[in-house]
């Protein structure tokens, strides 16, 4: 990075965010520039609102794009190519975007950040291990079941700290301009076998439980979730989760010459912080 965009702040969208918080916290503990962009921050940042955009993008050298709450929500290339031109307008020279794997909209969205006219970076990255413990999914974890719409289809789930090393080197470091990293675990594994490996770090009974995808739907509608959330998860549980991503990549090796964090450590870790605890 040259010295004028050193000096320049790193703009980290979804800031408080399962990445972009570590993200954050990465930058910070290097003593980078951060802003961060979500709606609760300083300089309020708001995907829906687009007199929010410019403000946040002043004196930023490069941003971490992070899409709320998903590339796959129909609009969101559009809402993200729109952002894209309007910081290359801004000054800023790099873009590094949050994908993930297999989801159409999400690549029309890639599209449109390598075609920004500045240095990019693509995440393109599998179900998150943070899912079980940072989201919907921890409450069915403690509740000790867990029951979704999926079948014996596997996926490389990667864990959030490596995609924010990732997200790290790209921002700061020479070498990572142009490359387009699909982020995955080591090795395969169903939801039932994420499950069993978390029962075995708690030292609990925590069941899996397949079910179909309108009693999946049905019981979110129930509690209340919002029909666009119900159609996202409807959309990734049946669509995304057909095979297409069942196998690793290299992301996280080529990236930072080491390998991916595998889900068992990400367990053992999760347990012993506590992440699992009823409160």
């Amino acid at each position: 990075m040259t010295n004028k965009r050193e000096q320049k702040a790193i703009l980290v969208l979804g800031g408080t965010g399962k990445t972009g918080r570590r993200v954050v916290e990465r930058l910070r503990g290097r003593g980078v520039p951060v802003r961060v962009g979500s709606r609760a921050a300083e300089q309020s940042f708001d995907w829906t609102d687009r007199t929010t955009w410019a403000p946040v993008l002043r004196d930023v050298g490069a941003v971490y794009v992070s899409f709320h709450p998903d590339l796959a929500v129909p609009g969101a290339p559009e809402t993200v190519g729109a952002f894209a031109d309007l910081a290359v307008a801004s000054g800023v020279s790099r873009l590094v975007l949050l994908s993930g794997r297999g989801e159409e909209e999400a690549q029309a969205a890639e599209k449109l950040i390598q075609s920004a006219g500045v240095e990019w970076t693509i995440l393109r990255s599998s179900w998150f291990n943070q899912n079980f413990s940072e989201d919907y999914l921890r409450e069915p974890v403690v509740g000790g079941e867990v029951a979704l719409p999926v079948s014996t289809v596997p996926e490389p789930f990667v864990d959030a700290d490596d995609i924010a090393e990732v997200a790290v080197a790209a921002l700061i470091e020479g070498g990572h301009a142009g490359q387009l990293y699909e982020l995955t675990g080591p090795r395969l594994l169903t939801f039932a076998d994420a499950v069993a490996e978390i029962a075995r770090a708690t030292g609990r009974r925590i069941d899996f439980l397949p079910v179909s995808i309108e009693d999946y739907t049905g019981a979110l509608t129930a509690e209340g979730v919002p029909v666009e959330v119900v159609e996202l998860l409807t959309y990734l549980f049946t669509a995304v989760l057909d095979g297409r991503n069942a196998h690793v990549a290299d992301g996280v090796q080529r990236a930072l010459g080491r390998p991916p964090r595998d889900f068992a450590d990400y367990a053992k870790d999760a347990a012993a912080a506590g992440a699992w605890n009823r409160t």
